[in-house]
């Protein structure tokens, strides 16, 4: 894999830019189900997704888990680096939800790039953002949102990520995505089995009726 063809503006960067940067990055490969960064306990790089599905999610003290943001091919996550940044204090966990293939930019080298480079630190202005305003809209669905209507959209959502009809997540899982309980998860699916919006068997979940839960979600 062509680490410039991913990275989002290597076009604009001087020769010597893309030298500095292609001498300061490490390809990796991660399976499913591995974590990349601990935000607990290290400052692993900024990440750039190659290939696969990676998960950024915040684990609170008893343990329970909140999915912030996904990374497809072409995305970059900062907060892994947020050790490059002294101002900002923002723990989270990525793991790879699909084995993937991604480049990590050694922190050190793209805080240099980011000091001299007004093209990197605009760049880095405007991911922050981008990152900042998913987060907040987060927070908006959770705070304004009832339950059925977020589990309605992630359905959804998952559906067209996977591009089938039939679901192959635990309760448990979505409960994590979605920062609630199991046990709540289970009853709001069996209430959508009963209005026959989704049928449950084992270890997945079938949309039988994504209009009914396009419309919840609405």
């Amino acid at each position: 894999m062509d680490f410039s063809l991913y990275f989002p503006i290597w076009d604009k960067l001087t020769p010597e830019e893309q030298q500095y940067l292609s001498q300061n990055i490490i390809f990796r490969k991660a399976t499913k189900g591995t974590v990349i960064h601990d935000g607990n306990i290290s400052c692993t790089g900024l990440l750039l997704v190659g290939s696969g599905q990676l998960r950024s999610y915040m684990l609170s003290e008893d343990g329970r888990e909140l999915t912030l943001y996904r990374l497809f091919e072409h995305d970059m996550c900062l907060f892994s680096a947020a050790c490059m940044m002294t101002s900002l204090q923002f723990e989270v966990i990525i793991e790879a939800e699909k084995d993937t293939e991604l480049w990590i930019i050694l922190p050190s080298a793209y805080k240099k790039l980011m000091e001299s480079s007004v093209t990197v630190a605009n760049y880095t202005c405007e991911l922050m953002a981008t990152r900042f305003s998913e987060i907040i809209w987060l927070l908006e669905q959770i705070l304004w949102k009832s339950f059925d209507k977020r589990l309605s959209a992630f359905l959804l959502e998952e559906s067209r990520l996977e591009n089938s009809s039939i679901l192959k997540i635990t309760h448990e899982t979505i409960g994590n995505h979605l920062g609630n309980p199991r046990e709540v998860v289970t009853r709001m699916l069996r209430y959508f089995q009963n209005e026959g919006s989704v049928k449950l068997s084992r270890g997945t979940i079938e949309i039988l009726d994504p209009t009914k839960l396009q419309q919840l979600a609405e």
